[in-house]
């Protein structure tokens, strides 16, 4: 551990071997990993902490995939699936935006017969009515799926919603990137070859991308050392990778765990396991994916917290809305203002500042200096935004197939 150790603070690239090591440190070890993710964060970053203020939109939950570790999808036929119309996705966009949202983030399930370039028109139609906010949409999946659905390959797609206002992806339905692994947990979805190929062919455009891992189900410490290189090999061709975000699987209400569809699954990840991946992250990353995220939806404003520590520097997003972490069962998700956010930070004894998507900075907070941010005014996000559960159960937006 020690020579590991030594090597990564000399500026020496983790192996997979190494990065596998590493990923099983428990006591002291730890406690030395999270010294150096630290320091090589202090190198890299500096001491800012970073957050963007954005709005999800979870637009549909109707799927036509069964990935088991998802509890936010619903078929077409079930009474809770839902499809929000373009004006309502417009209209909660423009809201986010008068709030001081500068990003919205659009993800949603893959519904059957979707129009090819609804994906395409609905960026259009984001950006026609709010032209200044920044729309980072669409997982790999759903470019994929919008793909085949209207004949048009990847690149040709990727340019189209480039051209109506895109401007960058979600690196997310990355899972674990192994095809074994993939098998068991998700059969049918995104191979790893038409992941890599999506992101890689986005950023050849310009698009650039964030970079997930899912974690906490039935992979190994090896499967994050080859994911992490995986990702660090096309960051060194590509460049296009804004930031990496571990997102630990919330088992509550998945499938894969609550109905014993796969063997052998965890209850999602361990506190320690959180702590590790985070560190391992910066370790084998940092150097060229200078920003690593911490997800208070996942792990909660307190774990975030401790991650400032060990390699993390940014938090995210206010969010105001999350409907996927939210559905599996996660405790936070519906809103954390900039005034929150920026207490953390400096309780983390850090300075606080908003960037936007590609990580510019907005504004930062020095000692004494607080957002003046109508997000941290809401007593009530649910009565103001609504929430999954709420929507589910309305009925207002039901699904319908014609």
């Amino acid at each position: 551990m020690r020579r590991i150790l030594a090597r990564a603070l000399d500026g020496h690239e983790v192996s997979v071997d190494d990065g596998g090591a590493l990923a099983r440190a428990r006591g002291r070890d730890l406690r030395a990993l999270t010294l150096v993710a630290d320091e090589l964060r202090r190198r890299q970053v500096g001491d800012v902490v970073t957050f963007v203020v954005n709005r999800n939109v979870n637009f549909t939950n109707v799927c036509i995939k069964h990935c088991t570790f998802c509890a936010f999808s619903r078929d077409h036929r079930e009474e809770e699936g839902y499809f929000l119309p373009v004006a309502e996705v417009v209209r909660r966009v423009r809201e986010a935006s008068e709030l001081g949202a500068t990003e919205v983030c659009i993800q949603a399930g893959l519904p059957p017969k979707l129009d090819g370039r609804y994906y395409i028109d609905l960026t259009r139609a984001i950006k026609a009515a709010v032209p200044g906010v920044h729309v980072h949409a669409f997982s790999p999946e759903e470019v994929l799926y919008g793909s085949v659905r209207s004949g048009l390959p990847i690149r040709e797609y990727l340019a189209e919603l480039r051209e109506a206002g895109l401007g960058t992806l979600p690196g997310t339905s990355a899972e674990i990137l192994d095809q074994e692994i993939r098998d068991v947990i998700a059969r049918g979805r995104i191979t790893v070859d038409q992941w890599v190929d999506v992101i890689t062919t986005a950023h050849a455009l310009g698009i650039r991308t964030t970079s997930t891992i899912m974690y906490g189900h039935i992979e190994t410490p090896a499967h994050w050392a080859r994911h992490l290189a995986l990702l660090r090999s096309i960051q060194k061709d590509t460049g296009g990778f804004t930031e990496f975000v571990p997102l630990s699987l919330i088992h509550q209400e998945a499938p894969m765990y609550g109905k014993g569809l796969v063997p052998g699954v965890r209850p999602g990840a361990t506190g320690v396991e959180v702590v590790v991946l985070h560190a391992l992250a910066r370790l084998m990353l940092g150097a060229s994916v200078r920003n690593v995220q911490a997800s208070w939806v996942k792990e909660g404003p307190k774990l975030a917290q401790i991650l400032l520590d060990a390699g993390a520097n940014d938090l995210g997003g206010t969010l105001i809305n999350e409907s996927i972490s939210t559905s599996a069962g996660a405790q936070y998700g519906q809103l954390v203002g900039p005034g929150e956010l920026c207490r953390l930070i400096r309780d983390a004894e850090r300075l606080p500042a908003q960037r936007d998507t590609l990580y510019n900075l907005v504004q930062t907070y020095s000692e004494g200096e607080n957002p003046d941010s109508p997000l941290d005014k809401i007593e009530d996000p649910e009565a103001r935004f609504g929430s999954y559960r709420r929507l589910v159960a309305s009925g207002e937006f039901r699904f319908t197939r014609e």
